[in-house]
């Protein structure tokens, strides 16, 4: 069925068909072409992806330019400062594959921290607020990214440990995940670029929901000894990521994927043959606020 979303005009109707993919998290939209979006069309996009935090466009026949051009009516898009294996910096839109060092498809990408729970560039001032990936090539079977609601993690917290966690701020570091991933590698340009910031425990949106924001860039809680600050933070991490919260997607070819990081964290899965089958999306991510 055609759809109209909150905030969008009802003599505005998006002309896109909508279909909810679970209670917590995801819709699927069919029957558009994001090069060619009308303006309600877009809003109704923008008011889809507020509502449900994760939206998958199926069937889009894009180009880097086309990602980028969709991407920049969101806003200003993120620039990075990660490396390539080539040395060069990551450009606006940019490849994610199971690639290694030399190009080959391995167990052991150049980039793996995909396989950790996140939300992307959290070690930043600005945490970026929606990541687009377009499929490209994609496994016969697997190689699923899973989502799960930061939202609903924290409204399910037992009361007392809302209260345990009120007004704590964590370090967010992209050494920290350097150091707990096996990517083990980081250039004096990539550190002097990002170092560690500090973030609230319990983020607040613009809209005033209440999230928990932990992630493999979590290092330690402000003020808190390590061991304790390490295990506040794994016990939440666990709570927010238990099987019954997971939302798994299974990408198809073409499909163009965005999500909004204030929301939701997400991790990519090994779970297909990684030696022989390529898995190559294009990125793009849009900058957030403070």
């Amino acid at each position: 069925m055609s759809t109209t979303q909150a905030g969008v005009p009802a003599h505005a109707k998006p002309d896109f068909q909508l279909h909810i993919l679970s209670t917590d998290i995801g819709a699927e939209l069919t029957d558009l072409d994001v090069r060619s979006l009308s303006d309600a069309a877009f809003q109704g996009i923008k008011a889809s992806l507020g509502r449900h935090h994760l939206i998958v466009i199926r069937e889009q026949d894009l180009t880097s330019d086309d990602i980028e051009g969709f991407a920049m009516r969101f806003g200003a898009v993120e620039q990075h400062v990660f490396r390539q294996a080539d040395g060069t910096v990551l450009g606006n839109v940019h490849r994610v594959s199971n690639l290694d060092a030399s190009g080959k498809p391995s167990v052991h990408p150049y980039n793996n921290a995909n396989y950790y729970w996140h939300s992307d560039k959290a070690y930043l001032p600005r945490p970026s607020w929606i990541t687009m990936l377009y499929g490209v090539e994609i496994p016969p079977e697997g190689g699923d990214t899973q989502f799960v609601n930061m939202r609903s993690a924290y409204a399910t917290l037992p009361e007392a440990t809302k209260r345990e966690i009120d007004g704590l701020c964590v370090v967010n570091s992209f050494d920290h995940m350097i150091e707990t991933t096996d990517m083990k590698r980081r250039s004096p340009e990539e550190k002097a670029k990002s170092p560690p910031v500090e973030h609230p425990l319990v983020r607040i949106d613009t809209d005033g929901h209440k999230s928990l924001f932990v992630t493999m860039y979590a290092q330690e809680v402000v003020g808190m000894p390590p061991d304790r600050s390490r295990a506040l933070l794994d016990r939440l991490m666990a709570h927010a990521t238990q099987p019954s919260g997971v939302f798994t997607l299974k990408w198809r070819h073409r499909d163009l994927v965005l999500w909004n990081n204030r929301a939701l964290n997400h991790r990519a899965v090994a779970n297909y043959d990684m030696v022989k089958y390529h898995r190559l999306l294009k990125r793009i991510v849009v900058r957030g606020e403070e």
